[in-house]
């Protein structure tokens, strides 16, 4: 059914009456509709006719309108800055300032703010093969740590502040790497190469202004290619054998020397002890014997019989046999004086075959060859007697 059918006029969703002008409703009157409803909510009366009623209620409603696109302006301006974080501001694409962390507002449409991490620290990774200065192609690989610092610098200065830091990067690698040496590069020289790299990044950095720190410079590995990597592995575990070598040599040295000269100063010590030991001793029996002197000048006998008493005691003392040489005849007796010794040791319980006496039977011609010690020493303590 069409809305311009007759009989459908109630119908007309523009609200024209009859069926000739059916177009668009006047915004005037849709104004005025909104602001009698305005009105009607808040117990307004609405007046039927006048134009002067009619716009009233469009300047209401304009001001409603405009109220609440003024809030909702209002309210979208508000944006947070994270903690980590500071805000550059653009107006109409020009740098108008930075912004601190918090709750701050803009001019939407007019505002864009950039927020950029001032805290942590990122990481940038550099890699691939280069050519050292004794022309060989070695692998390395390092990574550096940076923070941001300046947020205008690092948004402003250059077009990708990142970018060219790994630009600046691969070309501080391969200018270091190509100054030195490759055994410099895989042994030694590393903790060298990392602070040079250092060095030369901060010079290239220094005059685009990018507004980066560089943190730290780790050398994370260097290798030479696949194709000769067994026989550099083999120079390098040469290297580090001459090393550990090296050590345990200078460790020996440290460990042997001090007990070297421990043992040389002991032995110092004992002849000076001995030296000392035998001028005492020495001294000791000088005086001994000038205080025999005189006696034996005053009694010869006497004092060759008392020195001989004092010798024979101190021989048997240390002997547990004693022959006697019978008088008036060629027989010698052996006194058992191990046997009486022992005896009165097992009633100690001290050990009983430790001195055992055997009796031999002595021809008196055996007396006079003097076949043993014992003998020996009885003989000439006998023939001593005789004299």
């Amino acid at each position: 059914m069409a809305w311009n059918e007759p009989g459908n006029d109630d119908k007309d969703p523009w609200k024209n009456k009859g069926g000739k002008n059916q177009g668009p409703p006047d915004l005037d009157e849709l104004l005025n509709d909104l602001g009698k409803k305005v009105t009607g909510i808040f117990g307004g009366k609405t007046s039927k006719g006048g134009s002067g009623s009619g716009k009233s209620f469009s300047s209401i409603g304009i001001s409603i309108v405009l109220v609440i696109a003024s809030l909702v302006y209002g309210f979208s301006g508000f944006y947070t800055i994270k903690e980590a974080e500071q805000g550059i501001v653009l107006r109409f694409g020009e740098y108008a300032g930075t912004v601190d962390p918090g709750i701050n507002w803009k001019w939407t449409f007019i505002d864009r703010i950039i927020p950029v991490d001032m805290q942590s620290t990122r990481a940038m990774p550099a890699e691939g093969f280069m050519l050292t200065k004794d022309e060989n192609v070695v692998r390395v690989e390092m990574q550096i740590q940076y923070r941001v610092v300046n947020p205008r610098n690092y948004i402003f200065s250059v077009t990708n502040a990142d970018d060219s830091l790994k630009q600046a990067l691969d070309s501080a690698i391969r200018y270091v790497v190509g100054h030195s040496k490759m055994d410099a590069i895989l042994t030694s020289g590393r903790e060298e190469i990392r602070q040079s790299v250092w060095q030369e990044l901060d010079a290239i950095i220094k005059p685009y202004d990018l507004g980066l720190l560089i943190v730290d410079v780790n050398f994370k590995d260097a290798r030479p290619p696949n194709e000769v990597k067994d026989a550099f592995d083999d120079a390098i575990s040469a290297q580090e054998d001459e090393v550990r070598f090296l050590r345990e040599a200078e460790a020996y040295a440290r460990g042997i020397e001090p007990r070297a000269r421990g043992r040389a100063k002991r032995m110092e010590q004992e002849a000076i002890g001995y030296k000392s030991q035998v001028v005492l001793d020495a001294q000791g029996e000088v005086a001994r014997f000038e205080k025999i002197l005189p006696e034996y000048q005053a009694a010869p006998k006497v004092t060759r019989e008392r020195l001989y008493i004092a010798t024979m005691e101190e021989v048997y003392s240390n002997t547990s046999k004693v022959m006697v040489d019978v008088d008036g005849g060629n027989n010698m007796m052996y006194l058992p004086l191990d046997k009486i010794i022992q005896q009165q040791n097992n009633s100690n319980n001290s050990s009983s075959n430790t001195n055992r006496t055997n009796y031999v039977p002595v021809e008196p011609s055996s007396v006079n060859s003097a076949p043993t010690q014992s003998l020996g020493r009885s003989d000439r303590f006998s023939n001593g007697r005789s004299n």
